[in-house]
């Protein structure tokens, strides 16, 4: 029998040897209708702090069930400690790009309105179970923090100061220095350095935020190679490149 079960569940609740975790009925429903398990299979649960463990189904029934704790199959792995900002769009595009964030290592995902945002309001609800769903596919044992919706400019007023942040800007695509050396200066490499990604919005950064944001000390501006890209691509791209320079692809 395999020391990790295939089929994955994400709980709010503490794991340990032994412990007992009641389903919901939307569990219930998940692991005994769609998934068939019966009494005795086995079920890979994590929480997002204690690892992932291998447990049992104790109880199956129709509206509820109970798993054991058997083993840990999997230590807490935590990711880079990088944000990632980024302008709401369309609703399955922004639900993309919290999937993709949570799949690709993002620590805490972080909706902000600029002046061209589309979006004037999210389901902060429904993004954190995506970034649960992605979780619970890619075998991460932990599960990023999905913000609320807030003004890009209050963002930054209460920004920490010993945060960089990677602001993508179109206005820089085809630049000759499209993508300048992230890891120049070996103190951006040490170990708990902290990072941010900001992605701007469909219609792009106002000259305004353009200005306030390339004076900031802590912001590196830079374009994601010689063409325009969509948000949702970009969010991808930035994130695959801070991954593969300063993240935990290396």
């Amino acid at each position: 029998m395999s020391d990790r079960p295939k089929i994955r569940l994400y709980v709010d609740h503490p794991l340990g040897p032994g412990q007992t975790v009641d389903l919901s009925r939307d569990q219930a429903n998940y692991l005994f209708n769609v998934m068939r398990l019966s009494r005795g299979a086995e079920v890979a649960l994590f929480n997002g702090r204690d690892g992932e463990w291998r447990a049992e189904v104790a109880e199956a029934g129709k509206r509820g069930g109970r798993l054991t704790c058997v083993a840990q199959t999997a230590p807490l792995v935590l990711p880079p400690d990088l944000w990632l900002l980024f302008a709401p769009i369309k609703k399955a595009r922004t639900d993309f790009i919290v999937e993709k964030a949570a799949e690709m290592g993002a620590a805490r995902i972080v909706p902000v309105q600029t002046e061209f945002t589309n979006a004037e309001r999210i389901r902060q609800d429904r993004l954190q179970a995506h970034a649960v769903e992605a979780a619970e596919q890619c075998g991460g044992t932990f599960v990023p923090e999905v913000g609320g919706l807030h003004r890009l400019d209050a963002v930054l007023a209460d920004w920490p100061g010993d945060r960089r942040l990677i602001v993508c800007d179109e206005a820089r695509a085809g630049g000759t220095a499209a993508v300048p050396d992230l890891t120049a200066g070996g103190a951006d490499r040490e170990e708990g350095a902290r990072w941010a990604i900001l992605i701007g919005p469909e219609g792009g950064f106002s000259e305004a935020e353009r200005t306030r944001l390339h004076a900031l000390p802590f912001v590196t501006p830079i374009a994601l190679g010689p063409r325009i890209l969509r948000a949702d691509t970009a969010a991808v791209a930035a994130l695959t490149l801070f991954q593969a320079l300063l993240g935990d692809w290396r």
